[in-house]
């Protein structure tokens, strides 16, 4: 199984007080298990460093570093791809969608994605099977 993590599921694996803590465990020890071919974006890791860094410190984000991100293939943001995905965040016109996350479903079209890892409702407005 092919399956792109956005940073909202990477968030919830590291921090055990998130909400959605419990439910991105039970997904992902079993995708382990199953040897699932798991991937994200350079925007993806720089955000999910951010976030983690700055709310749960850097303890957690060296686990981080050295128990997921070697996981995980990273593609990277080309200039192309990125105009393409500022492009759609204009043409959206919304707020609280994310340079990030429009990059995220750009990479997955372009390779075929259809399965993510997430806890953003973005993923699924844009037509992708959300797990878990």
């Amino acid at each position: 199984m092919d399956i792109f993590i956005d940073t909202s599921a990477f968030y919830a694996l590291m921090d055990a007080d998130d909400q959605n803590h419990e439910h991105a465990k039970s997904a992902w020890i079993p995708w382990l298990d199953e040897q699932a071919r798991f991937s994200c974006s350079n925007y993806v890791l720089l955000e999910s460093i951010a976030l983690i860094q700055r709310r749960l410190g850097m303890m957690a984000l060296r686990c981080f570093q050295e128990d997921i991100m070697p996981l995980c293939q990273v593609h990277w943001v080309s200039p192309n791809l990125h105009a393409a995905a500022l492009s759609a965040l204009l043409a959206a016109d919304r707020r609280r969608l994310s340079l990030v996350d429009c990059t995220s479903f750009e990479i997955m079209r372009r390779l075929g994605l259809r399965t993510v890892f997430a806890f953003d409702r973005h993923f699924a407005e844009q037509g992708f099977t959300c797990l878990p």
